[in-house]
């Protein structure tokens, strides 16, 4: 009987590998913050060294085309954790917290019995224990987090406490932190889900003698001024491009390291056969390390520069041969596609990500549904003055960092009652990309609007706007894009929590 067992499941792992590959596979999320596509040398970066991202890349699935569901951090974040777009939940911008009503993949996980942790970066709210959207009011059994990001000793705080400094590189940090977490997870006999967010490449920069030593060469190369944080100050200061671009790839280097001692542990341990190990950036590259090629934009702007990042998958067990693919996916993909991989339904609610597993089995070749960027014009609630969604004095952050903002170290976050919505609730700079056409719309106000098409197959770099040979195109994406907004704001007032 045993050996007709052995037989049987030979014979379906032959014939339907990903039906013995859905068996609770162990789940690593990691993220850089500000790493932008062209910040890799698989993807042809000039001089910025990432060996283990350029193995992964070479071994598992790599999108030729992923992106950050908007083009900065904090509104990233949500669409990761809840497969929703950020403005559903009035995440609009850099220190705008998520709100507790969400539902997010730990909370899913949580119910086919994984262990739940999250490492490093958290920032869509204060990561200390009273917080309404910590990480572990969230559905993280642990966290050793920061409410924003950090640099070399950083401080974080351990399940809520009182930040402690570690001392330290970040990215080794918060990957040893991860490896603890995962060792006790075995331990126990759970599955682990396990998200690290690194605090990485994001300015002010500061990097190891030897990695530091790697880029030498750049400070003679690029002389043009740029403006970011001092490590001396935390208030703005103005230097040489190459002398920040050293300290910034060198921070990228040591992420990428670091990122590689995780892939030993597993290997170790014997569990990279049968562990998701996914890594993508939050948003595009930032102004003051942009090169400008090959793609127009930086971070916080909707062109490709502002939200194509780097995007792979290691899982030898459900992808045992090396693949590219070029499907659009986005971050809000990641809960849909998780909840599917463990056989959990998603929330009952909108949401603006997909279902990637056919992508993982090589079943899908384009995208079949829009994706949507848009960046909200808060201005507007400046003027209405809203009640605040959360407490304020939950929304108090704990963990210093370099950088100061009105003269604090620390962050709090912000979140809104949204007043009724009105015309002006449609306006921000967005987009819509369906197939291989980009319609991107700027305007502040209906009667000044500037639109942009482009096809991004043949004009990657978005430099032909093809809005006069192709309005009808443009006005049928524009209508599509309308819409989802009409739903969007919808989810905004707090509809999708009333059932």
């Amino acid at each position: 009987m045993t050996t007709k067992i052995a037989s049987l499941c030979l014979l379906l792992w032959i014939l339907c590998p990903s039906l013995v590959a859905a068996k609770s596979p162990n789940i690593i999320l990691l993220m850089g913050d500000d790493h932008g596509w062209e910040e890799t040398g698989y993807n042809g970066h000039p001089h910025v060294k990432t060996p283990v991202l350029d193995e992964i890349a070479a071994t598992g699935l790599r999108f030729n085309h992923f992106y950050a569901a908007h083009p900065s951090c904090s509104p990233t974040r949500a669409s990761f954790l809840t497969g929703r777009h950020p403005n559903r939940m009035g995440t609009f911008a850099p220190g705008w917290s998520l709100r507790p009503q969400e539902i997010t993949i730990a909370q899913i996980l949580r119910k086919s019995g994984y262990h739940c942790g999250h490492f490093g970066k958290w920032h869509v709210g204060p990561v200390k224990a009273g917080s309404p959207t910590s990480p572990g009011a969230m559905g993280f059994h642990d966290w050793v987090s920061h409410d924003n990001f950090f640099e070399l000793n950083p401080s974080l705080s351990r399940n809520g406490g009182p930040p402690e400094v570690f001392q330290g590189e970040s990215s080794e940090i918060v990957v040893n932190e991860a490896i603890r977490f995962i060792d006790s997870a075995r331990q126990a006999g759970k599955p682990f889900f396990t998200i690290v967010w690194f605090g990485s490449p994001h300015e002010p920069y500061s990097g190891l003698p030897a990695d530091l030593t790697l880029y030498d060469d750049l400070p003679a190369k690029y002389s043009k001024m740029v403006r970011l944080t001092s490590n001396e100050t935390g208030g703005p200061v103005t230097r040489p491009q190459g002398e920040v671009l050293r300290e910034r790839y060198a921070e990228i280097t040591a992420m990428d390291r670091a990122i590689g001692l995780l892939r030993k542990h597993l290997a170790a341990q014997g569990l990279r056969q049968d562990t998701l190990l996914f890594y993508c950036g939050d948003n595009g590259t930032s102004a003051d390390a942009a090169l400008g090629l090959p793609h127009r934009g930086v971070k916080g702007q909707v062109y490709e520069g502002g939200t194509l990042v780097p995007g792979l998958i290691e899982w030898p067990e459900r992808i045992p041969k090396p693949r590219t693919t070029s499907v659009r996916a986005s971050t809000s993909d990641l809960l849909p596609t998780l909840s599917a991989l463990v056989g959990q339904p998603v929330p009952d609610r909108p949401l603006d990500g997909m279902d990637l597993t056919p992508v993982l089995d090589d079943k899908m070749t384009e995208r079949p549904s829009p994706l949507f960027f848009w960046e909200y014009n808060t201005a507007r609630l400046a003027r209405a003055k809203p009640n605040p969604w959360i407490d304020p004095e939950l929304q108090k952050g704990t963990t210093p960092l370099v950088k100061l903002m009105g003269g604090k170290a620390t962050r709090d976050f912000t979140n809104y009652r949204h007043p009724a919505i009105t015309e002006d609730d449609n306006f921000g700079p967005r987009a819509i990309i369906e197939g291989k056409f980009k319609l991107v719309i700027h305007e502040q106000k209906a009667d000044a609007p500037k639109r942009e098409l482009f096809d991004l197959a043949a004009d990657p770099a978005e430099k032909a706007n093809l809005i006069e040979q192709q309005p009808a195109l443009a006005q049928k994406l524009q209508t599509r894009l309308t819409q989802w907004q009409q739903s969007v704001l919808r989810s905004l007032t707090g509809a999708d929590y009333e059932h």
